[in-house]
């Protein structure tokens, strides 16, 4: 892919060369000009480069009815890859979004989020994800050019954490003078049903999700997901957000999960592991509704507080569980 660029670079060189050497003599609007069809054309062949990159193999992208569908699969660095490079201009958007909404109801600046992402959730996270948050920072930048780096795409995934769990119980814990009144929200609106509930006897399950229009405008994606390790996922998401987050989703092994945020919950463990890192995780390997359980306990950080409501089409079992 390099050498490649390298290629399109030299041959661009001598088409644009000779023009902007003209440009530059002419004055400045002449200038700008020249500059911004050099930046435009240099993001182009960048994108031309990235698009041979085998990591892309398989990968798929369209929209339909107001949403964007894609498909994943392979291995966590290719998966990474392919939704940075798929999604990149979704991610950017919604990076900006999502950073400016943290921030300004915090009273934090951007540099605490990333500190807490590098310090304090990176270490807990599952090498299988680490592996997936570096390739997805890999496709955005093959695609873009981004600045954005593996921290801030760890805060941005702990959006739903960070500023209602962590930083309250931050606040507390360091007596912060005139703190912003934060508590954890009440999201969503769901229900499962099983047995003689339905019809048929078959699970039925629906979800509404409750959020702000900043970021539910935005909150329009359905990931499909083919992993080297574990079941196949279908899921709604959000651009650049490797779990669900609104929490919408069903595996290949018929475990289909779903939940409600439990309002005003307090308890944040700074020692866990992050909520997006465990529901993916779960959502990707558990086969039962026991499995899904041990899988969303263990490491409980507190964050995201949600009923959880499951369903297991092998059964027609449903459950409710309350997990951070």
């Amino acid at each position: 892919m390099n050498d490649s660029m390298r290629r399109i670079g030299a041959i661009l060189l001598v088409i644009f060369g000779g023009p902007g050497l003209w440009w530059a003599g002419s004055g400045a609007p002449a200038s700008t000009s020249a500059n911004d069809a050099m930046v435009a054309t240099i993001a182009a062949a960048r994108e031309h480069a990235a698009a041979s990159d085998p990591r892309l193999k398989g990968a798929s992208r369209f929209e339909e009815g107001g949403w964007i569908y894609v498909h994943l699969e392979g291995d966590p660095g290719a998966i990474g890859f392919q939704h940075g490079y798929l999604l990149a201009p979704e991610i950017e958007d919604g990076f900006a979004a999502v950073s400016a909404g943290m921030m300004h109801s915090t009273e934090r600046d951007w540099e605490f989020f990333r500190k807490a992402a590098h310090e304090m959730l990176w270490p807990n996270i599952d090498a299988e994800y680490q592996q997936e948050l570096q390739g997805l920072v890999e496709g955005l930048r093959a695609r873009t050019g981004s600045k954005l780096d593996v921290d801030d795409l760890v805060a941005f995934n702990a959006f739903e954490e960070l500023p209602d769990y962590y930083v309250p119980w931050l606040n507390k814990q360091q007596r912060t003078a005139n703190a912003p009144n934060l508590r954890s929200p009440g999201n969503c609106s769901a229900f499962v049903a099983a047995g003689s509930w339905t019809k048929d006897g078959q699970i039925v399950m629906a979800h509404n999700n409750w959020t702000s229009y900043r970021n539910g405008e935005r909150w329009r994606m359905v990931f499909d997901i083919a992993p080297k390790n574990g079941y196949r996922m279908l899921m709604d998401g959000f651009p650049g957000v490797i779990a669900s987050d609104d929490d919408f989703g069903i595996n290949s092994d018929g475990l289909m999960v779903t939940e409600t945020t439990i309002t005003q919950f307090e308890g944040w463990d700074p020692k866990g592991k992050a909520e997006f890192v465990r529901a993916r995780k779960a959502l990707q390997y558990a086969g039962s509704i026991d499995e899904y359980t041990k899988i969303m306990l263990d490491g409980n950080n507190g964050g995201y507080a949600n009923d959880w409501l499951l369903g297991d089409s092998k059964t027609g079992k449903s459950r409710n569980s309350n997990w951070g």
